[in-house]
Protein backbone atom coordinates (compact mmCIF):
# COMPACT_ATOMS: atom_id res chain seq x y z
CA UNK A 1 0.00 0.00 0.00
CA UNK A 2 1.49 3.38 -1.00
CA UNK A 3 2.06 6.31 1.28
CA UNK A 4 -0.31 9.38 1.57
CA UNK A 5 1.57 12.53 1.16
CA UNK A 6 -0.25 15.58 2.98
CA UNK A 7 1.71 18.18 2.00
CA UNK A 8 2.01 18.89 -1.71
CA UNK A 9 2.21 22.29 -3.42
CA UNK A 10 1.55 23.30 -7.25
CA UNK A 11 1.85 25.96 -9.75
CA UNK A 12 0.02 26.52 -12.97
CA UNK A 13 1.52 27.22 -16.45
CA UNK A 14 0.64 30.29 -16.47
CA UNK A 15 -2.74 32.36 -14.96
CA UNK A 16 -5.05 35.69 -15.78
CA UNK A 17 -3.41 38.81 -14.97
CA UNK A 18 -3.58 39.56 -11.27
CA UNK A 19 -3.01 43.40 -11.05
CA UNK A 20 0.23 45.09 -10.32
CA UNK A 21 2.75 43.88 -7.75
CA UNK A 22 0.89 40.08 -7.94
CA UNK A 23 3.18 37.34 -8.97
CA UNK A 24 3.12 36.50 -12.33
CA UNK A 25 4.85 33.05 -14.43
CA UNK A 26 7.58 33.86 -16.95
CA UNK A 27 7.50 30.72 -18.42
CA UNK A 28 11.50 29.72 -19.73
CA UNK A 29 10.93 26.79 -21.71
CA UNK A 30 8.59 23.52 -21.93
CA UNK A 31 9.86 22.51 -18.32
CA UNK A 32 10.93 25.20 -16.51
CA UNK A 33 9.33 28.40 -15.12
CA UNK A 34 10.00 31.02 -13.23
CA UNK A 35 7.47 33.02 -10.69
CA UNK A 36 8.06 36.56 -10.96
CA UNK A 37 7.14 39.57 -8.50
CA UNK A 38 7.53 42.82 -10.47
CA UNK A 39 10.96 42.41 -11.92
CA UNK A 40 12.21 40.31 -9.07
CA UNK A 41 12.82 36.35 -9.07
CA UNK A 42 10.57 34.38 -6.17
CA UNK A 43 10.91 31.01 -7.58
CA UNK A 44 12.44 28.63 -10.19
CA UNK A 45 10.19 26.31 -10.63
CA UNK A 46 9.83 23.11 -12.99
CA UNK A 47 6.97 21.16 -14.52
CA UNK A 48 6.21 18.87 -11.73
CA UNK A 49 4.96 21.94 -10.35
CA UNK A 50 1.74 21.80 -13.20
CA UNK A 51 2.67 18.27 -15.15
CA UNK A 52 0.14 15.48 -13.80
CA UNK A 53 1.95 13.22 -15.24
CA UNK A 54 5.38 14.47 -14.21
CA UNK A 55 4.35 13.98 -10.69
CA UNK A 56 2.49 10.65 -11.09
CA UNK A 57 5.58 9.83 -12.39
CA UNK A 58 7.34 10.73 -9.38
CA UNK A 59 4.95 9.49 -6.90
CA UNK A 60 5.31 5.72 -8.51
CA UNK A 61 8.90 6.41 -8.38
CA UNK A 62 8.70 6.63 -4.77
CA UNK A 63 5.49 4.68 -3.60
CA UNK A 64 3.05 7.34 -2.94
CA UNK A 65 -0.80 6.23 -3.31
CA UNK A 66 -2.06 9.99 -3.00
CA UNK A 67 -0.93 13.66 -3.04
CA UNK A 68 -3.00 16.14 -1.29
CA UNK A 69 -2.39 19.10 -3.54
CA UNK A 70 -1.99 22.35 -1.87
CA UNK A 71 -1.29 26.15 -3.27
CA UNK A 72 1.82 27.89 -3.24
CA UNK A 73 1.77 30.57 0.00
CA UNK A 74 2.86 33.24 -2.11
CA UNK A 75 -0.89 33.57 -4.12
CA UNK A 76 -2.71 33.53 -0.69
CA UNK A 77 -3.01 37.18 -1.50
CA UNK A 78 -3.87 38.16 2.08
CA UNK A 79 -2.61 42.11 1.58
CA UNK A 80 -5.38 42.43 -1.26
CA UNK A 81 -8.72 44.23 -0.73
CA UNK A 82 -11.36 40.91 -0.10
CA UNK A 83 -13.17 41.60 -3.55
CA UNK A 84 -9.78 41.49 -5.40
CA UNK A 85 -8.55 37.96 -3.07
CA UNK A 86 -12.02 36.44 -3.52
CA UNK A 87 -11.06 36.77 -7.57
CA UNK A 88 -7.87 35.84 -7.53
CA UNK A 89 -8.56 32.45 -4.99
CA UNK A 90 -11.56 31.47 -7.73
CA UNK A 91 -8.67 31.47 -10.30
CA UNK A 92 -6.11 29.00 -8.80
CA UNK A 93 -8.81 26.90 -6.89
CA UNK A 94 -10.05 26.23 -10.60
CA UNK A 95 -6.92 25.62 -12.04
CA UNK A 96 -6.17 23.03 -9.14
CA UNK A 97 -8.79 21.45 -10.49
CA UNK A 98 -8.00 21.19 -13.82
CA UNK A 99 -4.45 20.07 -12.76
CA UNK A 100 -5.67 17.50 -10.49
CA UNK A 101 -7.85 16.22 -12.77
CA UNK A 102 -6.40 13.47 -14.92
CA UNK A 103 -6.01 11.12 -12.05
CA UNK A 104 -7.90 10.61 -8.68
CA UNK A 105 -4.90 10.02 -6.84
CA UNK A 106 -4.67 13.64 -6.36
CA UNK A 107 -6.80 15.38 -3.52
CA UNK A 108 -6.93 19.08 -4.23
CA UNK A 109 -7.08 21.63 -1.54
CA UNK A 110 -8.27 24.76 -2.09
CA UNK A 111 -7.47 28.53 -1.07
CA UNK A 112 -9.88 31.21 0.33
CA UNK A 113 -9.12 35.09 1.20
CA UNK A 114 -8.71 34.47 4.96
CA UNK A 115 -9.03 38.54 5.64
CA UNK A 116 -12.46 38.64 5.23
CA UNK A 117 -14.50 35.73 6.98
CA UNK A 118 -17.71 36.17 4.73
CA UNK A 119 -15.60 36.12 1.62
CA UNK A 120 -13.52 33.06 3.11
CA UNK A 121 -16.46 31.09 4.31
CA UNK A 122 -18.08 32.06 0.70
CA UNK A 123 -15.23 30.68 -1.25
CA UNK A 124 -14.46 27.68 0.89
CA UNK A 125 -18.11 26.63 -0.22
CA UNK A 126 -17.87 27.15 -3.87
CA UNK A 127 -14.37 24.84 -3.69
CA UNK A 128 -15.58 22.51 -2.00
CA UNK A 129 -18.53 21.96 -4.22
CA UNK A 130 -15.98 21.90 -7.16
CA UNK A 131 -14.44 19.19 -6.25
CA UNK A 132 -12.00 20.22 -3.45
CA UNK A 133 -11.51 18.14 -0.68
CA UNK A 134 -9.76 20.85 2.15
CA UNK A 135 -8.43 24.31 2.32
CA UNK A 136 -4.49 25.28 2.86
CA UNK A 137 -4.34 28.37 4.84
CA UNK A 138 -1.47 30.80 5.59
CA UNK A 139 -0.30 31.01 9.42
CA UNK A 140 -0.81 34.68 9.80
CA UNK A 141 -3.19 37.56 8.41
CA UNK A 142 -1.04 40.23 8.92
CA UNK A 143 -0.32 41.09 12.51
CA UNK A 144 -3.63 38.74 13.28
CA UNK A 145 -2.74 35.25 13.97
CA UNK A 146 -4.75 32.48 14.11
CA UNK A 147 -6.80 33.65 17.49
CA UNK A 148 -8.50 36.08 15.71
CA UNK A 149 -11.95 36.33 15.77
CA UNK A 150 -12.40 36.48 11.78
CA UNK A 151 -10.14 33.37 11.32
CA UNK A 152 -12.01 31.87 14.65
CA UNK A 153 -15.16 32.38 12.23
CA UNK A 154 -13.63 30.18 9.13
CA UNK A 155 -12.09 27.57 11.79
CA UNK A 156 -15.52 26.89 12.80
CA UNK A 157 -17.33 27.04 9.44
CA UNK A 158 -14.65 24.35 8.44
CA UNK A 159 -15.19 22.05 11.01
CA UNK A 160 -19.00 22.39 10.89
CA UNK A 161 -18.57 21.48 6.91
CA UNK A 162 -15.88 18.60 7.90
CA UNK A 163 -13.69 20.24 5.75
CA UNK A 164 -9.97 19.47 7.06
CA UNK A 165 -7.52 22.68 7.34
CA UNK A 166 -3.65 22.70 6.59
CA UNK A 167 -2.11 25.45 7.76
CA UNK A 168 1.58 26.49 6.16
CA UNK A 169 3.71 29.32 7.51
CA UNK A 170 4.72 32.00 5.08
CA UNK A 171 5.27 35.43 4.93
CA UNK A 172 8.26 35.29 7.31
CA UNK A 173 9.78 38.47 8.93
CA UNK A 174 12.82 39.72 6.94
CA UNK A 175 15.79 41.74 8.23
CA UNK A 176 19.74 41.44 7.60
CA UNK A 177 20.09 38.17 9.83
CA UNK A 178 17.44 36.28 8.37
CA UNK A 179 18.27 37.35 4.53
CA UNK A 180 21.22 35.21 4.77
CA UNK A 181 21.91 31.48 3.73
CA UNK A 182 17.66 31.28 3.40
CA UNK A 183 17.62 32.04 7.11
CA UNK A 184 13.92 33.05 7.00
CA UNK A 185 13.50 29.46 6.06
CA UNK A 186 15.85 27.76 7.87
CA UNK A 187 14.84 29.65 11.14
CA UNK A 188 11.53 31.58 10.58
CA UNK A 189 9.46 28.79 9.12
CA UNK A 190 9.67 26.62 11.99
CA UNK A 191 9.51 29.58 14.61
CA UNK A 192 5.71 30.76 12.73
CA UNK A 193 4.38 27.61 12.97
CA UNK A 194 5.02 27.38 16.35
CA UNK A 195 4.09 30.88 17.55
CA UNK A 196 0.74 29.97 15.65
CA UNK A 197 0.32 26.69 17.74
CA UNK A 198 0.63 28.78 20.25
CA UNK A 199 -2.14 31.44 19.62
CA UNK A 200 -4.12 28.36 18.85
CA UNK A 201 -3.65 27.27 22.49
CA UNK A 202 -3.57 30.82 24.39
CA UNK A 203 -5.82 32.67 22.74
CA UNK A 204 -8.45 29.99 23.52
CA UNK A 205 -9.37 28.76 19.85
CA UNK A 206 -9.45 25.17 20.66
CA UNK A 207 -11.47 26.17 23.66
CA UNK A 208 -13.78 27.76 21.07
CA UNK A 209 -13.94 25.75 18.06
CA UNK A 210 -15.91 22.20 17.81
CA UNK A 211 -13.57 19.22 18.86
CA UNK A 212 -14.07 17.99 15.22
CA UNK A 213 -11.86 20.38 13.57
CA UNK A 214 -9.57 18.54 11.49
CA UNK A 215 -6.31 20.52 11.12
CA UNK A 216 -2.57 20.27 10.60
CA UNK A 217 0.07 22.05 10.98
CA UNK A 218 3.12 21.91 7.99
CA UNK A 219 6.60 20.85 8.96
CA UNK A 220 6.57 18.81 11.80
CA UNK A 221 4.60 22.16 13.82
CA UNK A 222 7.86 23.93 13.72
CA UNK A 223 10.13 24.14 16.58
CA UNK A 224 6.73 23.29 18.79
CA UNK A 225 7.65 19.55 20.09
CA UNK A 226 11.11 21.08 21.03
CA UNK A 227 9.62 23.44 23.36
CA UNK A 228 6.76 22.64 25.05
CA UNK A 229 8.32 21.67 28.13
CA UNK A 230 9.21 25.18 28.16
CA UNK A 231 5.72 26.14 27.46
CA UNK A 232 4.05 24.33 29.84
CA UNK A 233 6.69 25.63 32.43
CA UNK A 234 5.93 28.85 31.23
CA UNK A 235 1.85 28.67 31.80
CA UNK A 236 2.26 27.42 35.58
CA UNK A 237 5.15 29.58 36.33
CA UNK A 238 3.56 32.94 35.44
CA UNK A 239 0.11 32.01 34.82
CA UNK A 240 -0.32 36.25 35.46
CA UNK A 241 0.91 36.72 31.53
CA UNK A 242 0.50 33.26 30.22
CA UNK A 243 -2.60 31.19 31.29
CA UNK A 244 -4.55 32.30 29.03
CA UNK A 245 -6.03 29.14 28.15
CA UNK A 246 -8.84 26.95 30.17
CA UNK A 247 -6.55 24.22 30.22
CA UNK A 248 -2.22 23.66 30.31
CA UNK A 249 -0.29 23.25 27.14
CA UNK A 250 -0.45 19.72 26.92
CA UNK A 251 -4.13 19.36 27.46
CA UNK A 252 -4.70 20.45 23.90
CA UNK A 253 -2.42 17.91 22.46
CA UNK A 254 -4.81 15.52 20.36
CA UNK A 255 -6.34 18.68 18.77
CA UNK A 256 -4.39 19.15 15.92
CA UNK A 257 -1.94 17.05 13.50
CA UNK A 258 1.33 17.80 12.06
CA UNK A 259 3.12 16.63 8.94
CA UNK A 260 6.09 14.12 8.94
CA UNK A 261 9.06 16.28 7.33
CA UNK A 262 11.37 17.16 9.70
CA UNK A 263 14.44 15.14 7.75
CA UNK A 264 15.93 13.09 10.57
CA UNK A 265 14.97 10.11 12.77
CA UNK A 266 15.27 12.06 16.06
CA UNK A 267 13.39 14.47 15.20
CA UNK A 268 10.42 12.30 14.01
CA UNK A 269 10.58 10.39 17.51
CA UNK A 270 10.50 13.47 19.80
CA UNK A 271 7.40 14.29 17.62
CA UNK A 272 5.79 11.26 17.71
CA UNK A 273 6.53 11.11 21.28
CA UNK A 274 5.07 14.54 22.12
CA UNK A 275 2.03 14.55 19.99
CA UNK A 276 1.19 10.87 19.45
CA UNK A 277 1.92 8.40 16.62
CA UNK A 278 -1.63 9.08 15.69
CA UNK A 279 -1.14 12.81 14.78
CA UNK A 280 1.27 12.44 12.54
CA UNK A 281 0.68 12.32 8.69
CA UNK A 282 3.57 11.89 5.98
CA UNK A 283 4.05 14.84 4.39
CA UNK A 284 6.79 15.95 1.66
CA UNK A 285 6.82 19.76 0.62
CA UNK A 286 7.37 18.26 -3.07
CA UNK A 287 8.39 19.55 -5.26
CA UNK A 288 10.24 22.09 -3.73
CA UNK A 289 14.04 21.84 -3.03
CA UNK A 290 13.61 21.99 0.18
CA UNK A 291 11.53 19.17 0.53
CA UNK A 292 11.71 15.32 1.03
CA UNK A 293 12.62 12.77 -1.80
CA UNK A 294 11.69 10.45 -1.71
CA UNK A 295 8.58 11.04 0.28
CA UNK A 296 8.25 9.73 3.45
CA UNK A 297 11.79 8.22 3.71
CA UNK A 298 12.52 8.93 7.31
CA UNK A 299 9.39 7.39 8.32
CA UNK A 300 10.31 4.20 6.14
CA UNK A 301 13.74 3.85 8.07
CA UNK A 302 12.60 5.18 10.94
CA UNK A 303 13.58 2.07 13.57
CA UNK A 304 11.44 3.14 16.79
CA UNK A 305 8.03 2.55 15.02
CA UNK A 306 6.50 -0.20 15.29
CA UNK A 307 4.53 -1.66 12.01
CA UNK A 308 0.85 -0.45 12.99
CA UNK A 309 2.86 3.12 13.89
CA UNK A 310 4.38 3.00 10.49
CA UNK A 311 0.90 2.25 9.05
CA UNK A 312 -0.54 4.83 10.93
CA UNK A 313 2.10 7.62 9.62
CA UNK A 314 1.83 6.57 6.48
CA UNK A 315 -1.80 6.03 5.21
CA UNK A 316 -4.17 5.35 8.21
CA UNK A 317 -4.62 8.72 10.00
CA UNK A 318 -4.44 10.65 6.59
CA UNK A 319 -7.56 8.71 5.66
CA UNK A 320 -9.27 9.75 8.31
CA UNK A 321 -8.28 13.29 8.29
CA UNK A 322 -9.59 13.17 4.77
CA UNK A 323 -12.41 11.14 4.83
CA UNK A 324 -10.87 9.01 1.98
CA UNK A 325 -10.88 5.49 1.35
CA UNK A 326 -7.50 3.87 0.19
CA UNK A 327 -6.60 4.99 -3.62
Amino acid sequence: MGLIDIHTHFVPKGWPELGAGRPFLRVDSERDATIMIGSAEFRRIHSDCWDAEARLADMDADGVAAQVVSPTPVFFSYDAAPVEAERICRIFNDLALEICAPSPRFVPFCQVPLQDPDAACRELERAVAAGHRGVEIGNHVGDRDLDDAGIVTFLQHAASLGVPVFVHPWDMPTSPRLDRWMARWLAGMPAETHLSIIAMILGGVFDRVPENLKICFAHGGGSFAFWLGRFENAWHGRPDLIATSAKPPSHYIGRFHVDSVVFDERALRLLVDTVGVDRVMVGSDYPYPLGERPAGAVVRKAEFLSAEGRAMIETGTARRFLGMETP
